[in-house]
């Protein structure tokens, strides 16, 4: 919505969701600035109160080299070499998608360099998310070099600044951390390029004047759609303010932009919620559902995966027995995982045979289609691993096509779990990715389903094929991902992808345009999911999270195990010959609990009720489209001797409804002893008195269905 000029002759640009306002006006100068960020607000005639002039220096995307010296958004070094861009208003405009989607497009140019910005914001109203991203181009008669290229820049005036960061490493992703905010800047960077998200994840939350809390307070999330080197800046200035500035890392990625060329930075996705992180992430999950995530409305896939089992050791009978399992266990599919390929160089191990996308022939001598037949005769589908953009340099690949390769020409290759990044900036690079997946579907129509890996960060940074334009290697290398992802998409519109880096080092929601779900971590212990979980949860929905059982901390139970685990996407990875009579019918019950509820768990509200963080014990609970039907998981981590258990108090019922409450997912023979368990309470009781389901027994779990009657 564009506001008319008050009597000072500015210009309003109102860009706004049903709770938010994100409010942009011009200054005397004709420069624009920020001068609103928050709650909705109900009257219009309260705009013409707001500011008029140049606000603190708030410019909605603030330029290098003239009166402002704190962080920047753009950066650019002229065809004759000087550095200075000053940006005045031109026009704006608003293209109504649909009835909750706008878009509002503002043109910026520069009086003295022919230089164009465009800053793109979307308006998603239901969902309140905001996403912004800016359009550089010019028309000087020499290429220019962009030096900074912001997606976005916001401002915030507060009393004081809590930043909750989210960093790990492989196997303990997402740690969350809170800190103020304090004079100066906090920046949180990756320069790994491809598996981009390894020690720092790609999203950030921001409490404002308190630290942000999960129900109440002013917050906003925020992350970047860019599956490679990101950076948020987070800058308090000398009064006091915050701006935040979200986009690519321009480490070692100075950009040539040649006349006419636009230059199109990532999506820098947020919300602003009033009702703490729980709201936000509800805001994200509905958003990423309705128009993110790949399918994000449709169905998915539960599966047994062989690697727990197998590891590389394997032949097409193993499989075969494998597959009988996953139809016994009563998934929908059987996921072959890694060393199913290459021959002169046979996948064995992780010393070889990346790149070489052909059946081992040692291991399955009748191939992809044998598998494929096998899983259908016992009654599952059959999903296959990948890790096309990596090669190992014992493959025929490497030796036939060195120059497809990321490394030096002129130094020692260090080598990261044993293999190198192909170079993805090269289109004949990009069509034999693209041709991995092309050649198995082609082959095989029906494989259902693609573990897309990725293990390796870049090393020995050197594009063969960018020569003398090195610094353009970080941008153009994701570039080409995203060409081979789109293709993918476009020939095989219908096939579900699981976007996997090591572990849950890729995350980001450009990416999952193109995947319908992600691996979280490698780790599968359900003790450390919990806190993965819940920290990949703030900004992704279940449906986007894939959660397998294993075998990893055998001394938590098989309950334990998948309580955890269906809390996600549900998966298996583990043998059933090492599960007894009695924990096998368990997992065959919690895998028909799980499609029988899946509806609710991956499509509904949720609300994180107890944190791992604060106490011993964690709990979350999905509430359904309707209020009719509720998931509670809860469980005991490692309570202390004695310690008092507090009720846990619901969110989302209806109050005035009448909710039947029961335990469900019991081992064979045992009987619920919830307190409340076949009892009949209202919402509001639910909500303000709520359950009992914590105990004193360490890594103790329920699931407790509540229907409205």
């Amino acid at each position: 919505m564009q506001v008319k000029a008050v009597s000072d002759n500015s210009k309003f640009i109102r860009i706004s969701t049903d709770e938010t306002d994100l409010l942009l006006r011009t200054g005397s100068n004709e420069r624009l600035y920020q001068v609103y960020l928050g709650p909705k607000l109900l009257q219009k005639s309260d705009l013409a109160n707001l500011p008029a002039f140049n606000i603190d220096g708030k410019e909605a995307y603030q330029t290098s080299g003239a009166e402002d010296y704190f962080e920047s958004a753009l950066a650019i070094t002229h065809a004759d070499g000087n550095m200075t861009t000053i940006l005045k208003y031109v026009s704006s405009e608003v293209k109504k998608q649909d009835e909750n989607v706008s878009e509002t497009i503002i043109t910026l140019k520069d009086e003295v360099y022919p230089i164009t910005v465009k800053l793109h914001y979307v308006t998603y109203g239901k969902e309140n998310i905001i996403k912004s991203w800016s359009e550089i181009s010019h028309s000087e008669r020499k290429p220019i070099i962009l030096n900074r290229y912001a997606s976005s820049m916001l401002y915030f005036e507060n009393p004081a600044y809590f930043l909750t960061e989210f960093s790990g490493d492989w196997a303990k992703e997402v740690n969350m951390s809170t800190q103020e905010l304090k004079f100066g800047k906090k920046i949180l960077e990756t320069k790994l390029g491809s598996r981009a998200g390894m020690h720092t994840s790609p999203f950030f939350e921001l409490g404002l004047g308190q630290p942000a809390s999960e129900h109440q307070g002013d917050v906003v999330l925020g992350t970047i759609g860019w599956t490679g080197n990101f950076r948020f800046t987070f800058e308090v200035d000398n009064v006091g303010n915050l701006r935040v500035s979200s986009g690519i890392n321009p480490y070692a990625s100075s950009y040539e932009l040649k006349p006419g060329e636009i230059f199109t930075t990532p999506e820098f996705i947020f919300t602003f919620s009033q009702e703490g992180t729980g709201k936000a992430s509800r805001n994200f999950h509905s958003w990423a559902r309705n128009y993110q995530l790949k399918d994000g409305k449709g169905d998915r896939l539960t599966l047994l995966n062989n690697w727990e089992n197998t590891s590389f050791n394997f032949n097409e009978e193993i499989l075969s027995d494998l597959m009988k399992e996953a139809k016994h266990l009563g998934v929908d599919m059987f996921l072959l995982d890694d060393g199913w390929f290459g021959n002169k160089y046979p996948r064995n191990d992780d010393h070889a045979g990346l790149g070489d996308w052909e059946a081992m022939h040692k291991k399955l001598p009748h191939g992809i289609p044998f598998l494929v037949n096998a899983a259908k005769e016992a009654g599952v589908k059959f999903g296959i691993w990948i890790e096309p953009e990596m090669v190992n340099p014992k493959s025929e690949l490497f030796e036939k096509h060195p120059d497809w390769v990321i490394h030096q020409p002129n130094r020692e290759t260090y080598y990261f779990r044993n293999q190198l990044v192909l170079d993805l900036s090269n289109p004949k690079v990009q069509d034999f990715v693209f041709d991995v997946v092309d050649k198995i579907m082609k082959e095989n129509p029906e494989v259902a389903f693609f573990k897309w890996d990725c293990n390796s960060p870049i090393t020995n940074i050197y594009s063969p094929y960018l020569k003398e334009k090195q610094n353009q290697l970080y941008i153009n290398h994701v570039r080409g991902i995203y060409n081979v992802f789109n293709r993918v998409k476009e020939k095989y519109p219908n096939i579900p992808m699981m976007l996997c880096s090591g572990g849950g080092a890729r995350c980001d929601y450009e990416a999952l345009k193109y995947f319908t779900e992600f691996w979280p971590s490698d780790n599968t212990d359900p003790i450390e999911r919990l806190y993965i979980q819940w920290g990949f949860s703030q900004f992704f929905p279940s449906k986007a999270m894939c959660a397998h059982v294993t075998s990893w901390n055998r001394n938590t139970s098989i309950k334990f195990r998948t309580d955890v685990a269906m809390m996600c996407k549900l998966g298996f990875d583990i043998g059933l010959k090492d599960l007894n009579a009695d924990e096998l019918a368990y997992c065959q019950n919690a895998v028909a609990n799980f499609k029988r509820l899946k509806g609710t768990i991956l499509d509904g509200d949720q609300y994180r009720l107890v944190s791992p963080y604060e106490t011993n014990h964690t709990a979350i609970m999905y509430v359904g489209q309707g209020q009719d039907k509720a998931v509670l998981y809860t469980f005991d981590i490692n309570p202390r001797y004695q310690e008092k258990l507090f009720p846990v108090k619901l969110q989302g019922l209806d109050p005035q409804k009448k909710y039947k409450v029961e335990e469900i997912n019991l081992m064979t023979g045992r009987k619920s002893n919830l307190k409340e368990n076949g009892r009949t309470l209202s919402g509001d009781y639910l909500m303000k008195v709520g359950l009992h389901p914590f105990t004193s027994n360490r890594t103790n779990s329920r699931i407790i269905e509540i229907t409205a009657e």
